[in-house]
């Protein structure tokens, strides 16, 4: 089988690379820029701007992948209101063109996409759940979801919430860190309690990813932790892990912070239908502080 990602560099990109190097799987990881994946001997790294058409129509006809896996796109909620145009651009026109692509090469996609769909009035959420976006965000990753579902080709997408981890070059930063560290050099900070979360351990999101693709099941598939959880808690849980001085947070809620997108209180996701179809099984949060704690240690 031969496995095409999208935004290969990103956490979720880096994962999925790792994973399936040790599958019988050829890789074809492709980004924007150049490479910055370690083991470069075991892909093959093509650069590819997905915001371009025949680019992507180019690549795939180069490289026949029997499955497309795009995890490429615009996250960042508040970047997403005030860059509109580059946020549909990278989140919606991308997509329609690896759809075309699909469907001129036979490839099966599947497509990442988000809890921030929902509005949080009554999460978790299943995957028949109403959507009702309130960010541009949450309205350009549904817009793509709705092109995936009435194109001709074979498509699944993965919902996911809230995804942390730890990236082969430590660009990014995630809560359980930023807590650590911060309480580290004596930093106070104020933490919400009223927005809840099923947080995602990005390992767990890459095999779901890979179990979709193995399987080319067709399809929406929440793809998350099981956890649900508020950020007041993650930190808590975090404190208790690394026995830092919890004297440090201040539970507050989400209405003192001035943020430009709207986030829902309380998403989260049901997770039974990837368990009983995929096999899908992630870990709690409490396993993923250990497996970030370890890696960390090992850097």
């Amino acid at each position: 089988m031969k496995i095409l990602i999208t935004g290969a560099n990103g956490l979720l990109g880096q994962k999925l690379v790792g994973l399936l190097a040790e599958k019988e799987v050829e890789i074809i990881a492709t980004g924007k820029g150049n490479s910055r994946l370690p083991n470069p001997d075991t892909f093959t790294y093509v650069t590819m701007d997905i915001c371009n058409a025949n680019e992507v129509m180019e690549t795939i006809k180069t490289h026949q992948p029997d499955v497309i896996v795009n995890t490429a796109a615009m996250t960042q909620v508040d970047q997403c209101e005030t860059e509109k145009e580059a946020c549909w651009d990278l989140n919606v026109n991308a997509v329609e063109h690896l759809i075309k692509a699909s469907e001129a090469n036979n490839a099966f996609l599947l497509h990442l996409s988000t809890d921030f769909i929902f509005d949080g009035a009554d999460g978790p959420y299943d995957e028949e759940a109403s959507a009702n976006p309130l960010s541009y965000y949450g309205e350009s990753k549904l817009a793509a979801e709705e092109l995936l579902q009435k194109s001709n080709i074979r498509w699944a997408i993965a919902r996911t919430v809230l995804v942390y981890g730890i990236a082969h070059d430590m660009s990014r930063s995630n809560i359980i860190l930023w807590v650590k560290n911060s309480i580290e050099q004596g930093k106070d900070l104020k933490i919400v309690d009223d927005q809840w979360r099923t947080p995602t351990l990005a390992e767990d999101l890459a095999m779901g990813c890979w179990l979709i693709a193995e399987k080319q099941a067709e399809g929406v598939f929440n793809i998350s932790g099981k956890d649900l959880l508020t950020p007041y808690d993650m930190a808590m849980m975090t404190c208790d892990y690394f026995q830092l001085d919890k004297s440090y947070i201040e539970k507050v809620d989400g209405s003192i912070f001035q943020q430009t997108a709207k986030r829902p209180a309380k998403t989260g996701f049901n997770i039974n239908k990837a368990r009983e179809i995929l096999g899908y099984e992630p870990h709690s949060f409490e396993e993923g502080i250990k497996i970030l704690h370890e890696q960390i240690s090992a850097q």
